[in-house]
């Protein structure tokens, strides 16, 4: 083990010694090391196939507007490691992430000492994040979990404010289960008993077997689909919607993307508000002003996010996700009367060939290009280029490298197109690294903006 390594070498080796997970019982007694951080945290534990990570960045962004101090642990990360930690809305400062990881560090050789395994790396990063919020003392953390549910490492918690279980779809099946009900299960693994549980409720398998566990555990739940909310209209690449109270009536709203699949996670943040119980835990009533202006200024990036006039990047990788993308991305060609062209990637692990015969029956392409992803998973270009090809009577280009699609593709670009890079998370942070290496700048989202005082609702 070298002792001058950074700590982004030394978690980067961690997959070559660490065999296996430790089981939630074993985290448990890490945490216990630690002085168990998380029982005295309020906590918004969110799980689900597609948008969890908008959603986090949705009840993020209101809680800030409401005066909280904010942490929330997201993955996976697009170009730096510490985006997966925010604190009140910035990525963890590189002093804070280097004193967390040095106190994992020697916690992990301590506990190695007594027999436990080497945490994985997700669960090591979940420490670093324990960590890092109580020392911050931040008022409330947002918990997105990684794989799964029932086993998550996050799922060591035990009393969170609100579980909130977004879209369900088809995804890490050799791992969750090969059918909705047998991946809805897991996700519902994270209800705790009693404890509130708020859940996309637009699949009706998903939805049965989420309802059918909140009720054996005797947990409120809260049901949430397309029908709670209209949107009243689309302009400057955003959706304005209105999205229904619990009391009946209803707070308009500006969600700050073309993509309707956007609007439903902010509702289902905005739900899960609601349920909390924010003002008996904490004596907190979040404001009208505040949910508006905290929906309005999100920011998540690698989600149909405008890097570039006419150029979108959307981490939709697998068909769920693709399926949204596709609609999203239809109605902006629609609506601007414009032709599509494509950059896609994935890995091998993924169906790609079912998103790419999505993606070419649904846009009007004109060109598409392929590329490999500089991950042991990414899938070769001559695989991609073949599927593509037999799905789609355009012009497909094939590269070995991100950087030459990003460039081929900005170079072609006109005025008559939008560009769409869509794929694997991977190729998002790829992409940000190219636009930064060739000094192209993207947009960077709305800077946060503290509101003023309203009626609560």
């Amino acid at each position: 083990m070298k002792i001058d390594e950074t700590a982004e070498e030394y978690l980067g080796r961690i997959p070559m010694w660490t065999r296996k997970k430790n089981s939630l019982e074993d985290i448990r007694k890490f945490l216990c090391e630690m002085g168990e951080p998380d029982e005295g945290m309020k906590i918004f534990h969110v799980a689900g196939t597609n948008g969890k990570g908008s959603v986090c960045a949705f009840l993020q962004s209101v809680l800030r507007k409401a005066g909280c101090s904010v942490g929330t642990f997201t993955s996976p990360h697009l170009v730096e490691i510490r985006e997966r930690f925010c604190i009140n809305g910035e990525m963890a400062a590189g002093k804070v992430f280097e004193e967390s990881y040095q106190a994992v560090r020697r916690l992990s050789e301590n506990m190695m000492k007594k027999g436990y395994c080497h945490p994985s790396y997700f669960e090591f990063l979940f420490y670093m994040a324990m960590d890092m919020f109580h020392k911050a003392e931040v008022d409330i953390v947002i918990l997105e979990t990684g794989l799964g549910g029932r086993l998550d490492t996050t799922n060591v918690i035990r009393h969170p404010l609100v579980s909130v279980i977004t879209s369900i779809s088809l995804d890490h099946t050799e791992y969750l289960g090969d059918t909705i009900e047998k991946i809805a299960w897991e996700k519902a693994g994270i209800i705790k008993r009693g404890i509130p549980v708020v859940f996309d409720g637009n699949d009706c398998q998903a939805s049965q077997v989420i309802r059918t566990r909140a009720e054996e555990l005797g947990s409120p739940f809260h049901e949430v689909d397309r029908q709670g909310y209209e949107i009243t209209g689309c302009k400057d690449h955003g959706c304005q919607a209105r999205f229904f109270t619990a009391e009946g009536d209803f707070i308009e709203v500006t969600v700050p993307s073309a993509a309707e699949y956007q609007v439903m996670n902010a509702f289902l943040s905005f739900k899960a508000l609601e349920a909390a119980g924010l003002k008996e835990a904490m004596g907190l009533s979040i404001t009208r002003s505040q949910i508006k202006e905290g929906i309005t200024h999100m920011y998540w990036p690698g989600r149909m996010e405008e890097v570039l006039p006419g150029v979108y990047l959307d981490g939709a990788h697998n068909p769920g996700g693709i399926k949204a993308f596709v609609k999203a991305a239809a109605g902006l060609c629609e609506a601007g009367k414009k032709r599509a062209d494509i950059l896609f990637s994935s890995v091998s692990d993924k169906d790609h060939d079912k998103m790419i015969k999505e993606i070419a029956g649904a846009l009007p392409l004109d060109q598409a290009a392929v590329t490999h992803i500089h991950s042991e998973r990414g899938l070769e270009t001559e695989v991609l280029l073949k599927e593509f090809q037999n799905a789609c009577g355009c012009s497909v280009e094939g590269f070995q490298t991100v950087e030459e699609a990003v460039l081929y593709m900005l170079h072609k670009k006109d005025e008559e197109h939008l560009l769409f890079c869509v794929g694997s998370l991977y190729l998002m942070g790829e992409i940000k690294t190219v636009l930064r290496r060739n000094s192209i700048p993207w947009i960077p989202g709305c800077p946060e903006k503290m509101g003023g005082k309203e009626e609560s609702i």
